[in-house]
């Protein structure tokens, strides 16, 4: 017992900041946008989803490195080191702010549907989506009034467990066709809906991402001789969302793009996959999208006050009384569902597109300040570095350009 308890630990141990960002960035817009895409397009846009992993590790590796050598956080520095740097600073912190109080309204209204589901298919009783995400929020608030930072990984890495197991039971029960999945790896273009190559985009390798991986890097109290564990816990951090998010698309794509099907609802997959894999896989698909929504909720629910803080230079205290009311009104946006006409996929799927447009404004930045050599000293970027940073910088315009296309 002893030795699989050390094993589990040394596990966990391989995660640092990195277990945070994993938890936010697979939420319920991951397995929306995944499961549409799969069953859209079958496996054809996963060479979307591997760029956007690997340029989110490339932009891991650049804000930490930026973090470690300065000792100060990615709005701090922007604001600090550009001429007029407030004004782009404060751009950044209020559109990723407003993109992610848009999430909390779909995550929330997506969660609400599946345990709805959930309740109605285990014990027949159809609950009102206002009272489960009343219970679901008043959860997430006394976690985030009473805990720190400690807290949030253990809780943010059971949720990431429950959704990485669910997902993959759920591929074992519905036995996917595997020879269109290898026939659907053939890269291509979508001719239709183009916003969903910006919604991967915007999911996978999302603005608030690395603003907050700076925020989290210095909440761990990590300096320059940390690089190396910085450089590991990025890569791990970046091939697990990448898996989880490959098997989310391999389970819509090998079922029901074989099928001919389409997911338009959350609530949808459910009833599209029981008849596959019997009404367990239906429960632990349920568990799993709900485990995806929460993880996602909860460092959502922290960005407003981490990121004022981090603007302002000030030390981040998720306890201070400003704090808990940003925590407050971040969460009270999540009964904005069921005040909406709009349904929560459709929120989701937007809410990652609009992220995608936010890219370019933190790639660029970063590219400019990894140069500057009063800032970097001996840490300067690489002619290595900047090559990659100037494919990210293309990549954020092209899915930009694509958001901004499906959107007119």
């Amino acid at each position: 017992m002893n030795k699989i308890k050390k094993r589990f630990l040394t596990f966990l141990a391989l995660f640092g900041p990195g277990l945070f960002l994993i938890g936010y960035n697979i939420g319920t817009g991951s397995v929306t946008t995944m499961a549409k895409t799969g069953a859209d397009h079958g496996m054809g846009l996963l060479w979307v989803l591997a760029l956007s992993s690997l340029f989110t590790y490339i932009l891991f590796v650049a804000y930490g490195k930026a973090t470690l050598v300065t000792g100060k956080t990615a709005l701090y520095n922007i604001k600090n080191n550009f001429k007029h740097g407030w004004i782009l600073a404060l751009y950044i912190m209020i559109a990723l702010i407003a993109g992610e109080l848009l999430a909390v309204m779909g995550v929330m209204g997506i969660v609400a549907d599946m345990l709805q589901e959930g309740i109605l298919m285990t014990i027949g009783l159809k609950v009102n989506p206002f009272w489960i995400i009343l219970v679901a929020t008043s959860a997430l608030f006394a976690l985030l009034w009473y805990g720190r930072y400690r807290t949030f990984e253990k809780v943010l890495f059971g949720f990431v467990i429950l959704l990485g197991l669910s997902f993959i039971l759920v591929l074992i029960l519905v036995k996917p066709d595997f020879g269109a999945l290898a026939k659907g790896l053939i890269p291509g273009i979508p001719t239709h809906n183009l916003g969903l190559i910006a919604a991967i985009a915007g999911t996978t390798c999302s603005a608030v991402l690395f603003i907050m991986r700076s925020t989290i890097v210095a909440e761990k109290g990590w300096t320059i001789k940390d690089l190396k564990t910085e450089k590991k816990d990025s890569a791990m951090s970046a091939i697990t969302m990448l898996i989880l998010s490959a098997v989310i698309m391999a389970v819509s794509a090998g079922t029901l793009h074989v099928m001919g099907k389409t997911v338009e609802n959350t609530t949808d997959m459910i009833y599209l996959f029981e008849p596959l894999g019997g009404r367990i896989a239906a429960i632990i698909l349920i568990l799993g999208v709900v485990g995806a929504g929460l993880s996602t909720i909860f460092p959502i629910a922290l960005i407003a006050p981490w990121l004022i803080a981090d603007y302002a230079g000030k030390p981040r205290n998720t306890q201070s009384t400003q704090s808990r009311i940003l925590i407050f009104i971040a969460l009270l946006f999540g009964f904005g569902s069921v005040l909406m006409e709009q349904r929560p996929p459709a929120l989701m799927i937007f809410s990652q597109a609009f992220q995608a447009c936010i890219l370019p404004a933190v790639a660029i930045p970063i590219l400019i300040l990894l140069n500057r050599k009063s800032l970097m000293g001996a840490h300067v970027a690489t002619l290595k570095e900047n090559l990659w940073l100037w494919a990210v910088i293309a990549f954020s315009l092209y899915t930009t350009y694509y958001a901004i296309a499906d959107f007119f």
